[in-house]
Formats: structure tokens, C-alpha cells, sequence
């Protein structure tokens, strides 16, 4: 696997999937960026894990960004071609964004191994939610370019919806999508027993810290909570490009004592222990060509756990999810989501009710189920290269 993010501890998506895999039998190697005091080879959980000596730089512009990227796919073509050389890889699997980084099997491609492309993200959307920029623009279209020649490189497409298989297939003219869904793993994320009824309201919120994810507008909406109900708190685990944003936020609100944020991203284990100590979990993703077509993976876990679940109605989300199930609030409406939460503290019967209800989503969409279809997958592509 080569992704553009830190391991274990970055995209999910990756450690699960790569969990599964070792527990089928399958080695894993992972490719992936440096983070600070990481050792440069580790094995972790059966995973073989390389780091390049490369780390994110959230917030420091484009340029910089693409720079990055550009450093990280030739360090990992270099190291994922001596490597296909020397053991050989069935498969190799690359996790966007950017799409570009499946051409860093371009050597395991030359010598018939098949390249698995994981769209976490749809690029396009994704570039136009990050600069405004209409669809027509120049810039935009040599995004969707990218997708194309970056799907047709590679020999199976792999993506999280039906609706974003639905929009790669028809964008690239291809039919080898699937979709792996991004849902929470049963033996991390158990359903907790019973419902909590500590004392106060804690509301927790988990993954990128960035605008168009609404976490400004729930630090607003907290702020105006905490005056007329007691006991609020406001978990925020994770970072991104809005961390500044949000501490100084949080200054000027006067909300220190309301709002506990972790100094970054947190291990998977904290991140369970916060999901089921909250009353409430929040997902406040504003609307936008992006965000509409995300089913998040946090709201996803909150499901699983089996926590009252307040979330903005976006599309993809309402498509899933009816009125019985998540109490929603119209995206970016601060006073909507004020009143949800006001609600809910004051009801706590009705956060029961709409949890249950929730997880009836398990029912027909489950990782058992969603993992043993993956490693077919996998298993199937390395058969075809053995072949």
C-alpha cells in the first residue's frame, strides 16, 4: 500500500483495511509519510511499515502542498520499484488523494502486477471545495484530467459510495469500480452498553479539523449552548489546516473551559474511549460540491458505537440516514444546530431513541461483511497477476 499520510495513526481507511489483509493471511507492506520521532522501518500489528522522509504541511498554501506531493511519489517510486524487484508484491494499492500517486507503481505495472487505486476523495470536487473555483475553470478541468488517466492507469478502482462509484465510472469511462464503504470496525468500535447519563452534556466531534467540516460553526453553536444549558463540553480530536482558526476562536469566545481539543491527531483507542463517554456525537460538515457527496466515516463510528448523532443534511448523508435516525440541522444554520443540541440535552430519551433507530444502518452495512469482500478483491487481483 502507498499512501500519502502518516500510519497508524492518519487514515483509517488504510489501518483497517490493512488489518483485514494481515488477518486473512495476506502480508501487508505500507509506504507512507514521517511523522515527528517515528522510526523510519516499524512493524505494526503484522503490518510492515516504511516511512519517507516526508511530512505534511497543513496550511502553508498550494505550492507547498504540491511540492509535497511531488517529493513523496518520486521517493515512493523509487523505494516501491526496488522493493517490487526484490519481493515480488501480487498487488500494489494506492490511497488517494492526490490521484497522481498511482504512478508511483509505474514499475510494479511494467512488470504485470496489478495497481488497486482506493479513491478516498473525488479529486475534482475536492479542488473546487479548496479554491471556489467554478467548474469550467481551466484548473478544475486538469484536475478531472488527472482522475481520468490516473483511473485508467490503474486495473481496479476501488471507492467509499455508490454514488462516487457511479460518478468515477461515468467521468472515466471505466466499469472496474467497486465500493469498499468506510465503515467501523466491530472489534475497534463495540456499541456501548446501555446509555450514558453522566452528568452535563459532552458533544464530541473527531477527524479533520478544517472549515468546510463545520468545526468553527460547532464552536459557535457551543458558545451559544453553554449559555442556556448546563454542563456542555466540546471534545475536538484530531488537526488540520483550521487549528489556528479554532484556538483563537476559542479565545475570543471565552470557551477554554467549555472546549478541550487534543494537540493533534490521537490514537484509535482515545478515540473509542471519547466516542462512548459523549451524549452526543456532531458532524457539521458545511454544504458544497465536495462535502455534499461524503458519508463520514466519524458519523459512520457513532453509529457503531451507538451515540445520539446530530449532522447537517447533506446529500449522501440524508441518503442513508431518514429523520428517525440523526437529528439534523440544515448545514451551516448555527441557530438550527443550537436548537438540535438544546433539544437533545433536555430530552435525553429522544438521543436514545434516534440511536436505536441508527442502528438499524448495521443491519445491511457491516465490515465483517464489507472486509470479506475486499480481500476477495485483493486476493482475486493477486491470483490474476500469479496467473
Amino acid at each position: 500500500m502507498v499512501v500519502h499520510s502518516y500510519y497508524p495513526v492518519g487514515e483509517t481507511r488504510v489501518q483497517r483495511q490493512a488489518a483485514a489483509l494481515v488477518a486473512a493471511g495476506i502480508g501487508v507492506d505500507v509506504i507512507c509519510l514521517k511523522g515527528a520521532g517515528e522510526p523510519q522501518v516499524e512493524v505494526v500489528d503484522g503490518v510492515a511499515v516504511r516511512r519517507m522522509p516526508v511530512s505534511r504541511h497543513r496550511g502553508s498554501g498550494m505550492l507547498v502542498q504540491l511540492l509535497e506531493y511531488m517529493v513523496f511519489l518520486v521517493l515512493a517510486s523509487l523505494v516501491l520499484g526496488w522493493r517490487q524487484l526484490r519481493k515480488r508484491y501480487d498487488t500494489v494499492q494506492v490511497h488517494t488523494l492526490p490521484d497522481a500517486l498511482v504512478f508511483s507503481a509505474i514499475i510494479p505495472k511494467l512488470v504485470g502486477t496489478p495497481i488497486l487505486l482506493d479513491v478516498h476523495d473525488l479529486l475534482p470536487e475536492f479542488f473546487q471545495a479548496r479554491t471556489g473555483l467554478r467548474e469550467s475553470h481551466p484548473l478544475v478541468r486538469l484536475a478531472r484530467w488527472e482522475e481520468r488517466i490516473s483511473v485508467r492507469f490503474a486495473d481496479h478502482v476501488i471507492t467509499v459510495t455508490e454514488g462516487w462509484r457511479r460518478t468515477v465510472m461515468e467521468r472515466c469511462a471505466t466499469p472496474d469500480v467497486s465500493v469498499v464503504m468506510n465503515l467501523a470496525d466491530p472489534i475497534i468500535f463495540k456499541p456501548r452498553a446501555g446509555h450514558v447519563r453522566a452528568e452535563g452534556f459532552s458533544i464530541v466531534y473527531h477527524g479533520t479539523l478544517t472549515e468546510r467540516y463545520g468545526v468553527m460553526l460547532l464552536v459557535e453553536a457551543v458558545a451559544e449552548l453553554a449559555r442556556s444549558t448546563d454542563g456542555v463540553h466540546l471534545h475536538l480530536l484530531g488537526d488540520g489546516d483550521a487549528r489556528p482558526a479554532l484556538e483563537g476562536l476559542i479565545a475570543d469566545l471565552g470557551m477554554g473551559a467549555f472546549v478541550t481539543m487534543s494537540d493533534g491527531m490521537v490514537s484509535t483507542g482515545e478515540v473509542v474511549a471519547a466516542i462512548e463517554s459523549a451524549s452526543v456525537g456532531v458532524v457539521p460538515n458545511l454544504s458544497n460540491v465536495f462535502t455534499d457527496g461524503l458519508l463520514p466515516t466519524k458519523l459512520l463510528e457513532y453509529v457503531a458505537v451507538g451515540i445520539p448523532i446530530v449532522a447537517a443534511r447533506t446529500p449522501m448523508v440524508a441518503e442513508y440516514f431518514g429523520d428517525d435516525q440523526i437529528a439534523y440541522f440544515e448545514p451551516g444554520d448555527v441557530a438550527g444546530l443550537v436548537a438540535v443540541l438544546e433539544k437533545l440535552a433536555a430530552n435525553p430519551d429522544e438521543g436514545i431513541e434516534l440511536s436505536a433507530a441508527a442502528a438499524r444502518f448495521n443491519d445491511f452495512h457491516n465490515w465483517h461483511a464489507e472486509s470479506a469482500r475486499y480481500v476477495d478483491l485483493v486476493s482475486g487481483l493477486g491470483t490474476d497477476r500469479r496467473r
